[in-house]
């Protein structure tokens, strides 16, 4: 009929390229497309957007300025573009089928979890077009959320992987969903479409996210989508920062409206900054204005390299924040030319003091809150003194173990209690391997002070002037004054509160002297070491 229009709404990545182009055309012919909307660039949603414009170059695509500008770079030729923001409309006028009216209007979405995504919501039928926020990795044959239960548990995983990190971007989504006429189709990308229980997923989604922002002091890493190696190096710092138990939120500088980006900036206890072009365009510099007028004298900073193209110097920048009165954080992070695995725990490390930083104050009140009685029986429980060294190409650690316990006879297998905050723990992931030295009681103290104290520079040598056996064990050194080492391999990690539970098989082992007693540590309370 007259005035009627099509849009299609995102494409799949490029590994479905035949199947996805073959139920495409089964539907409908490309060329009566008028519009490809693009709800974010992330590639299992925008890989097939050229061979769309093979098919149709006058197709129109409609996305978020950040996508437009990704898609440039992405696509490498001309195609027509309508950027749009929160609270314009595409009316593609009446379906001649159904009669419907659909108008679809546009939400700034950034961050959840990708900088340049943007909802379109369908006033015809009241669907909300989401693609990664509320969706879930469960496949089954419902089309849609009948079975609560059954989903729940996939629902919750994949919101704590992806839009956690963002809990705060989460919630300024929210608030633009309140502004929009009653929801009765969420169309996520991932997993079934929402229908029956709306209510309880967008509640899940507000009330998991405000314990995570609540009155919780939080650390924004900022970075620059697809910007030399910020992606990589920013969610390093992150993962490190999240690890102390410190709340973080990630923030797209060139995506991030000024508005909201503001907000971020100056509630934040620490802002991490990256390095940046010498001759930003407009936006972004406008954007880096705004950072640095938002920041407060009180706020921890740590700025880290990038390794674009002809960038600001790290150390320029540094001192730039300092002449703000800001205290620094962690010392400026230069990295290799290409950042290597030693660089990632380098990063992750420097972000770890910057969350023990922010987590200070609440540690001290732990440890003052004793419960007397409990803690003084709890305390009474002892355990074996040992060294857990973890080496991988190029990144190594190790950590004093007292929490280690047998827990099968065949295989023969124990677990060792990792607190979260360990650089260690990024080496103890599952089919990881590690070395279990024993100490001996009659010399162990020179080790444990060293393995005890910090380590002030992230990625520092943990082993520097100690004596170790290389290649004796597959997972990491042995120690040269252990009383025995036993080689391990990673079965399962268990979550509890503050420590992670990691469950091992022994596959090796060896006593330097049968006759030598274990060292053993003992407690007067629990709620410290």
């Amino acid at each position: 009929m007259a005035g009627e229009r099509w849009a299609l709404v995102d494409t799949s990545h490029a590994k479905f390229r035949q199947s996805w182009l073959e139920l495409l055309q089964s539907r409908i012919d490309p060329r009566r497309l008028d519009h490809l909307i693009v709800s974010h660039t992330e590639p299992d949603h925008s890989g097939l957007i050229a061979d769309v414009l093979d098919l149709h170059p006058e197709i129109e695509i409609v996305g978020s300025k950040v996508a437009v500008q990704f898609l440039e770079h992405q696509l490498h030729r001309p195609f027509r573009r309508r950027v749009v923001k929160s609270g314009d409309q595409l009316d593609l006028s009446r379906h001649p089928d159904s009669g419907v009216d659909h108008n679809l209007a546009f939400l700034s979405a950034p961050n959840l979890h990708w900088p340049d995504t943007i909802f379109s919501f369908d006033h015809g039928t009241g669907t909300l077009f989401t693609f990664d926020a509320f969706g879930l990795h469960f496949c089954s044959e419902e089309l849609f959320d009948a079975d609560l239960g059954a989903i729940a548990p996939n629902f919750r995983f994949y919101y704590d992987c992806l839009m956690g990190p963002s809990a705060r971007s989460v919630l300024q989504a929210l608030k633009r969903l309140d502004t929009l006429p009653p929801v009765t189709t969420v169309a996520s990308g991932h997993g079934p479409l929402l229908r029956h229980h709306i209510a309880h997923w967008l509640g899940d989604y507000r009330a998991w996210s405000e314990a995570r922002s609540g009155s919780e002091t939080y650390a924004a890493v900022c970075y620059l989508s697809q910007h030399g190696f910020c992606d990589r190096i920013s969610q390093a710092i992150a993962r490190g920062i999240g690890k102390s138990g410190a709340q973080v939120q990630m923030v797209d500088l060139r995506s991030t409206d000024a508005q909201e980006l503001a907000a971020l900036i100056g509630e934040a206890a620490a802002v991490v900054v990256p390095t940046w072009p010498v001759d930003p365009e407009p936006d972004l510099q406008a954007a880096i204005g705004t950072l640095l007028a938002a920041l407060r004298p009180a706020q921890w900073v740590g700025c880290y390299e990038v390794r674009g193209r002809h960038e600001e110097p790290l150390y320029g920048i540094a001192s730039r924040l300092r002449s703000l009165g800001q205290p620094e954080g962690f010392a400026p992070l230069r990295l290799a030319q290409v950042p290597g695995a030693a660089d990632v725990q380098r990063c992750e490390e420097a972000g770890t003091d910057l969350g023990l930083l922010l987590t200070r104050e609440r540690t001290l009140a732990a440890l003052k809150a004793l419960d007397g009685d409990r803690d003084r029986a709890l305390g009474r429980l002892s355990g074996g003194l040992s060294v857990v060294t973890a080496a991988q190409q190029d990144r190594s650690g190790a950590m004093v173990a007292s929490w280690v316990s047998q827990a099968s006879y065949e295989p023969p297998a124990l677990t060792v209690a990792v607190a979260r905050e360990r650089a260690i723990e990024a080496l103890l992931q599952v089919g990881d391997r590690f070395v279990l030295n024993v100490l001996a009681q009659d010399n162990h103290q020179p080790l444990l002070r060293h393995f005890l104290r910090r380590f002030p520079p992230p990625g520092a040598d943990r082993f520097a002037g100690i004596a170790v056996l290389e290649g004796v064990a597959a997972g990491g050194p042995v120690l040269g004054e252990a009383l025995a080492y036993l080689g391990c391999r990673v079965t399962q990690r268990l979550e509890s509160a503050d420590h992670w539970i990691v469950v091992a098989e022994v596959e090796e082992g060896s006593v330097s002297d049968t006759e030598a007693a274990t060292a053993v540590h003992h407690r007067k309370f629990a709620n410290h070491c």
